[in-house]
């Protein structure tokens, strides 16, 4: 038997519409209500005096909301800086990393497409080649995953550009053993942290990443349009801003050319950003390693059901997902999208690795008959 709802009074908290149930935490996120409001507050205090807060009070504001989130992921404030998204912060550095002809970048064949696209605009521009290493599925374990991976690695690799938690498949990839083998090769490496803060404890310390890039308006549930770019202090200097505005060879000279580069290119609203303090403290009153490990269980029940149904295999371990999770099923997509609109399903659907795989996310407002809804159109669909 399903159990009950384990989350109701968190599940209040959400603003999502009551009508749809939402299994797609993973594109946009969903922002509870206490973190809505400081967002929203920050806002009318900026409106209230737009001279007073852009020009005297936001430089300090967003050091405090830095100095937060470097402590939420072990990291100094000084060595990161807020972008909009994950897509914007490694665009930073894919435009900036000294490349040339001949030059690789290692990746995998489980990357989001727009920092696939980065990576070739890059190319295009230098002469240097993307290699989209294979990882099979299924991944047996996450030492697998690495020698896959690693089985790229050359004379002319320079960088490898990997995601800590892949979007299409939702696999966590086992970064730090990259990274620990990167540095001893001399090789950089950049990584996609976009669905990992709050879905994972992150600790920028162990990861041992050059460059890692995270957002902060999905599973940590911010306000939209708050990513971070980590820089290591010895790799600062690679970096270009890909917007010059003052603080670039400012006459009044912050900290460091990092913060001076990247934390000021114009005027913006910066209050998704002043909400990831709030984000960061929701998420420490609620035990959110609690939360998510009721998730986690909810999913892992849901896979068994679906695959019950299949016949097909998982494409992982459980210990390589967390809150999201790509399951396969048989047939074609088309053969499920009408049950899943009409019953006002939003969840990810189409084709990988020769099947049809559904990516599904639950957060704190999932119900068990969210996922039970899910389970009887699938099954509905492929009888």
């Amino acid at each position: 038997m399903t159990p009950t709802r384990p989350l109701p009074d968190l599940a209040e908290q959400y603003l999502l519409d009551p009508q749809v149930i939402y299994l797609n935490h993973g594109s946009f996120g969903a922002v509870p209500r206490p973190v809505f409001e400081a967002y929203q507050r920050w806002q009318r205090e900026l409106e209230a005096n737009p001279v007073e807060f852009l020009g005297r009070r936001a430089p300090d504001l967003l050091a405090d909301a830095r100095q937060k989130l470097g402590a939420f992921i072990n990291a100094s404030g000084d060595d990161l800086a807020f972008v909009p998204n994950v897509t914007y912060g490694m665009n930073i550095v894919a435009r900036a990393l000294p490349l040339e002809e001949g030059d690789e970048i290692l990746s995998t064949d489980h990357e989001y497409g727009a920092i696939d696209r980065a990576w070739r605009f890059k190319c295009k521009k230098t002469g240097a080649r993307v290699v989209r290493q294979p990882v099979s599925l299924p991944v047996i374990d996450p030492q697998q995953a690495v020698e896959q991976i690693w089985g790229g690695v050359n004379e002319r690799t320079k960088v490898i550009s990997l995601s800590h938690i892949t979007s299409p498949t939702a696999l966590i990839l086992p970064v730090e053993e990259i990274c620990r083998r990167a540095s001893e090769a001399g090789i950089l490496t950049v990584i996609d942290g976009a669905h990992a803060p709050g879905q994972l404890d992150l600790d920028m310390q162990a990861i041992g990443a050059d460059f890692y890039c995270g957002n902060c308006h999905k599973w940590l549930s911010s306000a939209r349009g708050a990513g971070f770019l980590f820089a290591r202090p010895d790799r600062q200097h690679l970096l270009e801003p890909l917007v010059v505005g003052h603080g670039w060879r400012s006459e009044d000279p912050g900290p460091s050319p990092f913060l001076d580069n990247f934390n000021w290119s114009g005027t913006i609203d910066p209050a998704a950003y002043l909400s990831v303090p709030a984000a960061i403290e929701y998420w420490q009153e609620n035990d959110w390693p609690a939360v998510r490990s009721t998730c986690h269980r909810l999913l892992a029940e849901c896979e068994e059901r679906i695959l019950a149904l299949s016949g097909l295999p998982p494409i992982s371990p459980a210990a390589m997902w967390v809150q999201m999770r790509l399951v396969l099923l048989p047939g074609r997509a088309d053969t499920y999208r009408p049950g899943l609109e009409e019953n006002r399903i939003v969840v990810p659907l189409g084709e990988q690795r020769g099947h049809t795989g559904i990516r599904i996310s639950v957060q704190a407002y999932n119900s068990p008959s969210d996922l039970d809804r899910l389970v009887d159109v699938l099954g509905a669909a492929a009888s």
